[in-house]
């Protein structure tokens, strides 16, 4: 597969959610797409303390000419992909620019704390409030809901690389999510999947910056 370039070399990403909600394999799909291009893609990943529930982040820096370190420096993310929107925060309070793109997710998972009452989560206005004025561009998808349309909220993590696709920042395509998932998964599941990929390119096609669809 012939290579184009990156904006910027190492570009640097980070997919963050909590267990469970498949943070892990978006990583590693869309490391498989970029490096069916032909790019280096190293990947650091850091778990909460619980399987399901607990913080994930996958940090992944990509390179056309060289193997970087796998965690990415403080203020130096050049994009951040949010499967639960206050992770979004989190991030761009470490890791955010003027320059960073933000793609999250709008449907919460709330802590434990938060469940019982001990503790509060701030209302959508706020996050998305604080995510335009964080972030160089962004995009607020409900990934979730139309995932569990399509039967299942798992889906999320593929809509949210679909509309990582959609951005146009990565030299990437419809044909290499495609070749990845062929690879990946059972072959009755290449459908529902190439669905969730479409809604998520479309997600980011369709909405001027810091909307949300």
């Amino acid at each position: 597969m012939e290579q184009k370039g990156l904006r910027k070399d190492p570009y640097n990403i980070i997919i963050t959610g909590v267990g469970g909600q498949g943070n892990v394999l978006a990583s590693r799909m869309l490391a498989n797409m970029l490096v069916r291009r032909g790019f280096a893609v190293t990947i650091g990943e850091t778990f909460g303390g619980t399987q399901r529930g607990g913080a994930v982040m996958s940090h992944l820096r990509i390179s056309g000419t060289n193997t970087w370190s796998p965690q990415i420096p403080k203020g130096k993310a050049d994009m951040i992909v949010a499967l639960e929107p206050i992770e979004a925060i989190r991030l761009l309070a470490s890791f955010g620019s003027a320059d960073v793109i933000v793609l999250t997710n709008t449907r919460p998972i709330y802590p434990v704390g938060v469940i019982a009452g001990h503790l509060s989560y701030p209302s959508t206005e706020e996050i998305q409030s604080s995510v335009r004025e964080l972030s160089g561009r962004c995009r607020f998808i409900d990934a979730s809901d139309q995932a569990i349309k399509l039967g299942n909220p798992i889906f999320g993590n593929i809509i949210m690389i679909g509309a990582v696709t959609g951005m146009e920042e990565l030299p990437i395509a419809r044909d290499d999510f495609r070749e990845v998932i062929v690879k990946t998964l059972a072959a009755d599941k290449l459908d529902v999947n190439m669905k969730a990929f479409d809604i998520g390119v479309n997600s980011v096609n369709t909405q001027p910056p810091g909307t949300s669809l």
